[in-house]
């Protein structure tokens, strides 16, 4: 199959002029008049996505039946019809998660949270080392049971440094302690679960990680990057399965909460997702799942062995294979070609950092999913780790007609401008951490100088490119909140009000497309999902205002009224009800 490029220029051209327009009759797009629809959404408000206006649609079952004028749908009325008028609410296509973690977001509900404002509330070390206290003394912890933690942030601190052994000592010297960064790429433990999990003066650094060391000696001084996190225990350690299954139905409901009805799962093991498919059969998910098979432990003969689903098996499927190349911006372990500003304590002023995954197996493993037509998503933050992975498309598809692969560099942080020519050469979608300039921008430019981070998600030149793009909150990194995502990617504003390069800022409409049309393109689910169009399946979000008649900065602010998937409800704002 050839590659099809959507045109983002005439998708963002057509949608301008309908939404303008909606309120001007149209000429109704429906299967048959005479059908009796299950749900019909009236109101001047509605973002179909498509080049189709419309003051009305009309949805039976799990489709979409007619999109177009409010005369003609009003006739699809029957006794059983729920009408829904919107008055000043809008209608837009469910969103689509283009990346994330969805049992994450499971598990992390059940944990302590370490998160800074504005997700939690940790201002200082001192406040972490409390927090970890209290959740001991509230929670009756017993001597030697452990404890975990999640999402603290050395960029928010007020010490600008991770927790180490010392600091999460005066916790606790009776129960082993781990936290959680807020990347999800390094770690930090006390005393005890340092003891605990034989992690000494003699451990050394496994392939792709750093056990840091106090200075001057070569005892562990309790933080791990990358691999060697491996050595402690993660959070799962904290949820046995019962509980898993029932936090994972609750995360479910999380995600519908903020509107999205597609969530992705990535870096599981297939056992976990068969055991996830089961549970689906027994009852259903009421939002799809699409799952990703963590590639870097895989042996060369079970790389071979995995496989995709084109259907979903009670809204579960595997969507493909992701291997994570190198560590986190925020982390200061994204493997750059030229170096940090300012990197990790103790580093020699030419720290790059490093690959997290051996180059040669990516290469290897990359041709051989890409020659079975196996789809991929490469995690590269740093400009040295995207060389990698596009190097690696390039190689496999070297003297071949470019297939219609759809490879995704997830988060893609740091790319240059000539790595985005490249990407759209080979058909690469780049899926950019878009909610980086706010949570992490000040912090970016203390590590990369202003010129680097003002290219950080550099979602307007990719759009002038014409590549097909998404943007992502990577939860539970960040809460999976899409209009906050949407916010960030049209105004780039950091914490400190600075707005992190004001030429990569996307318009309304383009950040829209990001999380919707664009992440269904990058799913293979465009004929499916991502616009209000006929025949494709009735999963929308009824947003409190129209996000493109508002002031941009308040953008955050639009609650999510109701989300419906396959046609039913699955999500009602008590506020509005």
């Amino acid at each position: 199959m050839m590659i099809r490029i959507l045109s983002i220029k005439h998708f963002i051209l057509f949608t301008v002029l309908l939404v303008f327009s909606a309120c001007a009759p149209e000429q109704s797009e429906t299967q048959s008049p005479q059908q009796t629809a299950d749900i019909i959404f009236l109101g001047d408000n509605i973002i179909t996505m498509d080049d189709n206006g419309a003051t009305a649609v009309a949805v039976m079952g799990d489709r979409i039946i007619a999109v177009g004028d409010r005369t003609a749908i009003e006739a699809m009325q029957g006794d059983g019809t729920r009408l829904i008028e919107l008055g000043e609410r809008a209608l837009v296509p469910g969103f689509i998660d283009a990346h994330g973690h969805f049992g994450g977001v499971a598990t992390y509900s059940a944990l302590l949270d370490l998160s800074s404002p504005p997700v939690g509330t940790m201002e200082d070390i001192d406040d972490v080392v409390a927090a970890i206290q209290n959740w001991i003394s509230s929670n009756n912890i017993a001597e030697g049971q452990l404890v975990y933690g999640i999402g603290y942030d050395d960029s928010l601190l007020a010490e600008r440094r991770h927790p180490t052994r010392e600091d999460l000592d005066r916790a606790s010297t009776i129960h082993p302690i781990v936290i959680r960064h807020v990347s999800g790429h390094l770690s930090s433990a006390n005393s005890l679960a340092l003891e605990t999990y034989n992690i000494d003066a003699s451990t050394e650094n496994p392939p792709g990680g750093i056990v840091r060391r106090i200075a001057g000696s070569n005892e562990p001084d309790g933080v791990m990057e990358e691999t060697a996190m491996s050595l402690l225990p993660g959070t799962g350690a904290m949820v046995d399965e019962e509980m898993g299954w029932r936090l994972r139905r609750e995360a479910a409901e999380i995600y519908a909460s903020y509107g999205i009805t597609t969530i992705q799962e990535s870096n599981v093991g297939t056992d976990y997702v068969d055991a996830l498919k089961q549970q689906a059969l027994a009852e259903p998910f009421a939002v799809d799942v699409v799952a990703y098979i963590m590639g870097n432990p895989l042996a060369d003969e079970e790389i071979a062995l995995v496989e995709h689903d084109t259907e979903y098996t009670g809204g579960i499927r595997i969507g493909g294979v992701k291997f994570t190349l190198d560590g986190s911006p925020q982390g200061r372990t994204a493997w750059m070609s030229q170096p940090y500003d300012e990197g990790p304590p103790g580093v020699d002023p030419d720290y790059v950092a490093y690959p997290s995954y051996d180059p040669a197996a990516y290469r290897v493993r990359i041709d051989r999913l890409l020659e079975r037509g196996v789809p991929v998503l490469a995690h590269a933050n740093g400009d040295e780790a995207i060389e990698l992975m596009i190097d690696g498309i390039d190689d496999a598809l070297e003297g071949e007609i470019i297939p219609d692969h759809r490879s995704v560099i997830i988060h893609a942080q740091l790319i240059r401008a000539d790595q985005l020519d490249r990407v759209k050469e080979l058909g690469i979608v780049p899926s950019y951490y878009a909610a980086h300039p706010f949570f992490w921008g000040d912090w970016h430019r203390l590590s990369f100088g202003d010129d680097r981070a003002s290219f950080i998600s550099p979602v307007k030149a990719t759009i002038d490119r014409d590549i097909p793009f998404t943007v992502h909150n990577d939860s539970p990194i960040v809460p999976p909140d899409i209009m906050r995502l949407v916010s960030i990617t049209v105004n780039r504003l950091t914490r400190s009000g600075f707005v992190l390069g004001p030429d990569q800022r996307a318009s309304v409409l383009e950040a829209l497309y990001a999380v919707t049309q664009g992440a269904a393109y990058q799913y293979f689910e465009e004929d499916e999902k991502g616009s209000i169009t006929v025949g494709k399946r009735a999963d929308f979000v009824i947003l409190e205002e129209n996000p493109l008649r508002i002031d941009p900065l308040q953008l955050a602010e639009i609650a999510i009224v109701e989300t419906f998937a396959r046609g039913k409800s699955v999500y009602q704002n008590a506020e509005f009800n």
